[in-house]
């Protein structure tokens, strides 16, 4: 299969790019609205998301949604697919995997996970370097 395919790694790691979790100073920062629920998500990059779910879905979805930012009046909206369900402590997660973004929704993400790198490093970095890691590859 190329890396590409959506069965890649099932049973692993599918995400290319680096996911972020997604808080500040421990609290939630991005939400998702996904069938007029509104969900704190877990984590975030580029390519999807996660969020706490009660129950694993009978069989994979594509969802409309609506992401949303701490702070920022705009929304990026798009149609994503459920890909994986992990059991945790209080019900698990739902991971997510974008497929298509409105408008300028993509730039917008890559703008919000730069500004959120910048925010939440240990140790100044730039614009360019925050930029980077959000593009790059999968760090673990």
């Amino acid at each position: 299969m190329n890396e590409n395919s959506p069965a890649d790694g099932v049973a692993g790691e599918r995400r290319r790019r680096q996911r972020f979790v997604a808080r500040r100073w421990g609290n939630v920062c991005f939400w998702v609205v996904i069938d007029g629920v509104r969900l704190p998500v877990n984590d975030l990059s580029l390519e999807g998301f996660s969020v706490p779910f009660g129950a694993p879905l009978i069989e994979p979805r594509q969802l409309s949604f609506e992401l949303s930012l701490d702070g920022i009046p705009e929304r990026i909206f798009g149609v994503a697919e459920t890909m994986n369900f992990t059991v945790g402590e209080s019900g698990g997660q739902l991971g997510c995997r974008f497929l298509s973004f409105e408008g300028e929704g993509a730039i917008r993400l890559h703008d919000w996970l730069t500004v959120h790198v910048i925010a939440t490093a240990t140790v100044r970095i730039s614009e360019r370097e925050a930029a980077e890691i959000v593009s790059g590859p999968s760090l673990i």
